[in-house]
């Protein structure tokens, strides 16, 4: 699988489908993990939930199974509530995806509270990236690389990754400081015996 060895595997969730989806994900993510030389982590994305109900979302997909949550921030591709970003930040989430016009204080919030501000390889949501890498930068908050893949054809290789860091004005350097970023995610995740 281009030689991925951790991959993250989670859908779009809100109060509607949320205990369906969720539980499915985390059973077949183990079934996977299992089956294949790769380990499977279990997500859940909130999308499109009103941002005073997005800590309850989180509350709920931990409790479902999911290891890593994400709440889908203010991209400029889709409309979401506005507010979403600070309550994503501030609902204990592991990651902030495609933030958008993200504000200052997000970010520092964001360093403050750990939260990952994710740089993103998906077209519709990657015009942002280089504001959020320049605050993420600026302001010490921590940032991963997304892919937001949706099939497997859309996983991407090193020249994809480098087209995405130049467009974010990135280097590789930085990318490396990412994926570091989610190793520590999973090694919190889980812990070594």
């Amino acid at each position: 699988m281009k030689g991925y060895t951790i991959i993250g595997i989670a859908d779009h969730v809100d109060f509607s489908t949320i205990e369906f989806v969720v539980p499915k994900i985390a059973k077949i993510a183990k079934q996977l993990t299992e089956q294949y030389q790769i380990l499977v982590v279990p997500g859940a994305e909130v999308t499109y939930v009103p941002p005073q109900q997005i800590s309850e979302a989180v509350r709920i997909c931990r409790k479902l199974g999911a290891k890593v949550v994400i709440v889908h921030g203010e991209t400029i591709a889709e409309t979401v509530p506005p507010g979403t970003n600070l309550s994503g930040i501030l609902s204990g989430a592991d990651i902030l995806a495609h933030p958008g016009k993200i504000s200052k204080s997000d970010v520092q919030l964001a360093k403050q509270r750990n939260v990952l501000l994710e740089i993103t390889a998906k077209l519709s949501h990657r015009v942002t990236d280089a504001h959020v890498a320049s605050l993420a930068k600026k302001y010490g908050a921590k940032m991963i690389f997304g892919t937001d893949t949706h099939n497997p054809e859309n996983l991407i290789d090193e020249k994809s990754v480098k087209q995405t860091l130049k467009l974010a004005k990135l280097t590789w350097k930085d990318f490396l400081a990412m994926q570091n970023n989610a190793i520590e995610l999973i090694q919190g995740l889980y812990p070594k015996d």
